[in-house]
């Protein structure tokens, strides 16, 4: 046999190794490799399915937040305008009090005042009265008789005088 032909048993012998060799990878990609790839995958899958459903609950977390964030500014702006009216309605109804009172007690001071300026009037009379009893008596003791006669008929003829008119 020739050189030619352990040439060609060799060339072949290594492409049939060589097809052995990758068939043997191609097997154990296929018995072991492609499960683990696969498996990896699968985990993978499941890890970003399991994100993204974290995700979408955050998502509708912040939504069900923002709703309620909204709901309780709309509720202070409320509790704000009831305060602010309640306080109107309080200011209204301590000013008409307090005008009231203040009414009450302007008129309570004048029907005082005219108490006060009746009883200085009857006071000032009797006073007058009296001063001038004390001035009459002081002055009929120096008077004559006909002159004390004389002022006692022009008196009881004014009190009739005043008396009938």
């Amino acid at each position: 046999m020739s050189d030619s032909f352990y040439e060609g048993v060799a060339v072949w012998s290594q492409v049939v190794a060589s097809l052995l060799w990758i068939g043997l990878f191609v097997y154990l990609w296929i018995r072991f490799a492609a499960p683990l790839v696969l498996a990896s995958q699968a985990r993978k899958n499941a890890e970003l399915a399991a994100a993204e459903e974290r995700r979408d609950a955050a998502r509708a977390e912040a939504e069900v937040a923002v709703r309620e964030i909204a709901a309780a500014e709309s509720d202070a702006a409320a509790i704000l305008a009831r305060a602010e009216s309640d306080a109107a309605s309080m200011r209204d109804g301590l000013v008409a009090a307090a005008r009231a009172e203040g009414e009450r007690l302007v008129r309570n001071a004048g029907g005082e005042l005219e108490r006060s300026r009746a009883s200085a009037s009857a006071e000032f009379r009797r006073e007058l009265i009296a001063k001038a009893l004390e001035i009459a008596r002081s002055a009929s003791l120096r008077l004559d008789p006909a002159t004390d006669r004389k002022l006692i008929e022009e008196t009881v003829e004014t009190a009739d005088r005043g008396a009938r008119g």
